[in-house]
C-alpha cells in the first residue's frame, strides 16, 4: 500500500517544517511520498524542504494561485501512490497515524471487497 500525502501550501513555510518533521517521526515502515503543491505563495517553502530530502520522498510543485481545492487536485494528478491522503499545511501528524490508516484500510478493503 503506497500512500501519497498531498499538501497544498500558501505562504506557510514554518507550518510545512512542523508537518514534515512529524512525518519524519512516523512509525510507518513502508515507503510513502509527500507531494507539496505551492499555491502561488509570495513566501515559498521550497528552501525549507531541503533539510528533509534525505528523510522523506518529497515532490515539490509551484503553480499559480487557484485555491486549496484546485491545488489538491493538481497534487493528485502528480502523485504516484495507490491512495491519497490530503493534509493542510498546519497539520501535525501523530507518529502512528499512517500505520493505523494502513491497518484499518487493509482490514476494510479485505473484509468488504474480497471476491474468490
Amino acid at each position: 500500500m503506497y500512500f501519497s500525502l498531498i499538501i497544498p501550501v500558501y505562504n506557510r513555510p514554518d507550518e510545512i517544517d512542523e508537518l514534515l518533521e512529524s512525518l519524519v517521526l512516523s512509525d510507518y515502515d513502508k515507503p510513502f511520498e509527500v507531494v507539496i503543491v505551492e499555491d502561488g505563495s509570495s513566501i515559498p517553502c521550497k528552501n525549507n524542504l531541503e533539510k528533509f530530502v534525505n528523510k522523506l520522498d518529497i515532490s515539490y510543485y509551484f503553480k499559480e494561485n487557484s485555491g486549496p481545492g484546485d491545488s489538491r487536485n493538481f497534487g493528485m494528478k502528480k502523485a504516484r501512490g495507490d491512495y491519497f491522503l490530503i493534509f493542510d499545511s498546519d497539520c501535525i501528524i501523530p507518529k502512528g497515524y499512517l500505520s493505523e490508516v494502513s491497518k484499518k484500510f487493509t482490514k476494510c478493503v479485505c473484509g468488504l471487497f474480497w471476491r474468490s
